[in-house]
């Protein structure tokens, strides 16, 4: 059944089944300070998390120095277009969480998920201010729908 098709009803209700999906796969990764040691891990969580918001959000998953999940944070709430993500927020952020490393995500709304010129600018940014405090950035994902997500490292983006 496409979305256009779907009646409010069934929209709520497969919401609700995604909202507690999420809750628990969330308690599983955090239960468990789960190594995300595979990019596929990663792109499931983030299609639950993120895939059918209709705001663009950004988010951390902040990692200890055996890349364990020490939590994950949403910075930056935007439009359906757009958000703004500044830098020097994102550091303060890495540092309060003790962070050894972080995966980064994105969504947009429109389901696209190929990087513009304004995201790989801004990763660039990123992996070079937190460079500055020793914090790798290991990936930035985008998330578009129920389409796979466009991982920055596979795509040699980083």
């Amino acid at each position: 059944m496409n979305r256009a098709t779907q009646t409010a009803a069934q929209r709520r209700a497969d919401n609700a089944l995604i909202r507690r999906a999420l809750r628990l796969l969330e308690d599983r990764l955090e239960y468990q300070r789960t190594v995300l040691g595979s990019p596929q891990v990663v792109r499931d969580f983030l299609r639950l998390r993120m895939g059918q918001l209709e705001h663009e959000v950004f988010i951390a998953l902040w990692l200890d120095a055996q890349n364990r999940l020490i939590e994950i944070e949403e910075l930056f709430r935007g439009t359906l277009t757009q958000t703004s993500v500044y830098p020097r927020e994102v550091v303060k952020s890495a540092l309060a969480h003790n962070a050894g490393a972080v995966i980064m995500a994105h969504n947009h709304p429109s389901g696209v998920v190929e990087a513009s010129s304004a995201d790989e600018a801004l990763t660039a940014s990123l992996k070079q201010s937190l460079a500055l405090i020793d914090v790798k950035l290991l990936d930035h994902f985008i998330v578009g729908g129920a389409k796979s997500p466009l991982s920055f490292a596979e795509r040699g983006l980083l």
